[in-house]
């Protein structure tokens, strides 16, 4: 993959999540302040708790691709509003207010590249846009990821951080589960591998389709993975959850998850796993 070309994204945001402007940030978990080069040198995760902040695409990219070389793909898709959704205020405006003050286009990203000298695909979701949430080009982008393995002959893997589906765009959304679910087994039928990375939070749609279907599914620690939230859960059983509920750990004891990944070992881990499943 001698072509490719460093990619080094440009972007804007407001959200300290993603790219930090200050050179301290406070951990939510222990409130331990961390400084900026800190925070890099442990793949942006508390290095005195071990919680792991939410990253956009590109810095899962960086810590996955060899060289942080990499050639994203379909990033031209975008949002439209095929239903004319207003709610406090006009679907369409709220996109554009978005990709204005983040400079984010949509809630996912694909590239390919090389991890540990092997091919692989890479979709990665963002928080970061309207709570990750998978509306039509967020299905879209997932299947072409799919094609994208297919062409190539490589693994797929999928990095999930989302709310859910995307409630603007109705039943068009919702359709995305039933499209990208269909869309995988096509890589089973190659024997190509599937493997799914859910991070916080996995919730809705996506953890009721593909996040829950990679032939091996991990997960960084303490991630909320889930369909409705705990509170939602609580309240329409009327009785009190176990102890720690639709995170990560619970989801491992119970059979749910293959394995938690701390983000520093997710490479390692995942060159291992291609490893063991070439074939």
């Amino acid at each position: 993959m001698a072509w490719f070309k460093r990619v080094k994204p440009s972007i804007r945001t407001t959200d300290k999540r993603d790219t930090p402007e200050g050179l301290w940030w406070k951990c939510d978990e222990c409130g331990a302040m961390l400084h900026r080069k800190q925070l890099e040198d442990h793949f942006y995760t508390c290095s005195q708790c071990g919680y792991h902040f939410r990253i956009s695409p590109y810095k899962y990219f960086s810590i996955l691709f060899d060289e942080d070389r990499y050639a994203e793909f379909d990033d031209n898709l975008r949002t439209a509003d095929p239903l004319g959704f207003v709610d406090t205020k006009k679907y369409t405006d709220r996109v554009n207010e978005i990709i204005e003050k983040s400079g984010k286009t949509e809630a996912c990203r694909n590239a390919w590249g090389d991890c540990g000298g092997q091919a692989l695909v890479v979709s990665a979701m963002d928080f970061g846009f309207i709570g990750g949430s998978m509306g039509s080009v967020v299905g879209e982008k997932i299947a072409r990821a799919v094609n994208k393995s297919l062409e190539l002959n490589a693994p797929l893997l999928v990095i999930s951080q989302t709310g859910g589906a995307r409630m603007m765009e109705g039943a068009l959304s919702l359709m995305q589960m039933a499209k990208t679910s269909a869309r995988l087994t096509l890589l089973s039928q190659k024997k190509l591998p599937f493997i799914s990375l859910m991070t916080d939070p996995t919730m809705g749609g996506i953890s009721a389709s593909f996040a829950m279907l990679g032939d091996i599914n991990l997960s960084e620690p303490k991630a909320l993975i889930g369909f409705a939230g705990p509170r939602v859960i609580r309240d329409t059983i009327k009785r009190d959850l176990p102890e720690g509920f639709q995170r990560a750990e619970f989801l491992l004891e119970h059979g749910f998850i293959d394995c938690i990944v701390h983000r520093r070992e997710l490479k390692d881990q995942l060159v291992r796993i291609l490893g063991t499943l070439r074939v």
